[in-house]
């Protein structure tokens, strides 16, 4: 089956004004629903938050637009153990056009609590998850892991013998002098499971260097390092 995907590599407010990529996020999904998408991603942590305490929530506003707009949302939030808590999950959400409930994936890899605490963007003591759910669309089975994940291929192994035909992998900030591997890695995730892999990632900057594309087992089918939202049909 044909479908087409919107993939967002957005130019991301500073983190002490995350709040205002929610509204982005809105206005990306509404753009990309007018021009025929069926499945919107977004980078891992957008619209956010991306330090603790959370203090907003978008999974409202991004569960009310993908029904509103009759289109699939991934999207990157937290998932705070209580209220006004340092731990949570990173999760990535899965927002559907009929308005059920959300699905939902934390990040399993590495272990935590390190990798997220103090750093200039994200700020939380992470939790691992354990489970690797995939999702049932209509147009195809996605499943759903993030950035660094990609080095591990477990990961999308997992998500592959559970069906997923395609596996959103989006990813955080600019990859620097890891930027060839993470292209590399990107397309053997979908070599090694005949998946279609897709990617993209948040810029702060102009200066910095995006990588968004589109892995088939057989070639990479679209790529580009720019800000934007772009379409791309999907068999």
């Amino acid at each position: 089956m044909s479908f087409k995907i919107a993939i967002v590599q957005p130019m991301a407010h500073p983190i002490a004004q995350g709040e205002k990529n929610v509204a982005d996020a809105v206005r990306y999904v509404e753009d990309a629903a007018a021009q025929g998408a069926h499945i919107v991603t977004f980078p891992e942590s957008y619209p956010g938050p991306w330090r603790t305490p959370a203090e907003y929530d978008p999974i409202e506003a991004m569960g009310e637009v993908a029904k509103r707009c009759g289109v699939f949302v991934q999207y990157g939030t937290l998932e705070p153990v209580a209220a006004g808590s340092r731990e949570a999950y990173n999760l990535l959400m899965l927002a559907y056009p009929d308005g059920r409930q959300q699905g939902r994936y934390r990040r399993t890899h590495p272990p935590g609590p390190w990798i997220y605490t103090g750093g200039d963007y994200w700020d939380f003591a992470y939790l691992t998850g354990d489970e690797y759910p995939v999702f049932e669309t209509g147009f195809a089975t996605l499943g759903l892991a993030m950035c660094s994940e990609v080095y591990v291929p477990e990961v999308s192994r997992a998500l592959a013998l559970r069906g997923a035909e395609v596996i959103l992998l989006p990813a955080g900030i600019d990859k620097l002098r890891l930027w060839a591997t993470w292209r590399n890695l990107i397309w053997s995730r979908a070599i090694e499971n005949l998946a279609v892999v897709v990617t993209t990632q948040n810029l702060f900057t102009p200066q910095q260097r995006g990588l968004a594309m589109v892995a088939t087992p057989e070639e990479v089918i679209f790529e580009t390092t720019a800000q934007g939202m772009f379409l791309v049909d999907i068999d």
